[in-house]
């Protein structure tokens, strides 16, 4: 380690102290979120163009390829969801507004955890 007490590259981290990386199903990546998308359902036309643009796979489907809802779990808010729907069935609206709502995915511990997955 350099005489900084900072450090500077990888060959400065002590071995053992890289925790391994997880899967993209198994980490909550929506507790990222500072905008969430609102989904007006009655606007929605279904053209899946959200659904195809969306980078986390966040939007639901029925078996029908209708438009069901977002999952929040992996949802990080980005907001191409809300630029490419043609119908503006998709709005952002600011995460702090939802702070007192119940978190919609409750999936077993906290995935977004990195010591939960690990055993840490």
């Amino acid at each position: 380690m350099s005489g900084s007490g900072l450090l500077k590259c990888w060959q400065d981290v002590p071995p053992g102290t890289v925790t391994f990386g997880a899967t993209s199903r198994e980490v909550e990546t929506g507790l990222w979120r500072s905008m969430r998308p609102v989904l007006d359902a009655a606007k929605c036309v279904s053209c899946l163009k959200c659904w195809l643009q969306c980078p986390d796979a966040s939007i639901t489907t029925d078996s029908d390829a209708r438009v069901t809802g977002i999952d929040f779990f992996f949802c990080k808010g980005c907001g191409v969801c809300a630029k490419v729907c043609p119908a503006g069935a998709i709005s952002m609206c600011p995460e702090s507004d939802f702070l007192s709502a119940p978190a919609e995915a409750s999936r077993g511990a906290s995935p977004g955890k990195a010591g939960e997955l690990f055993g840490a």
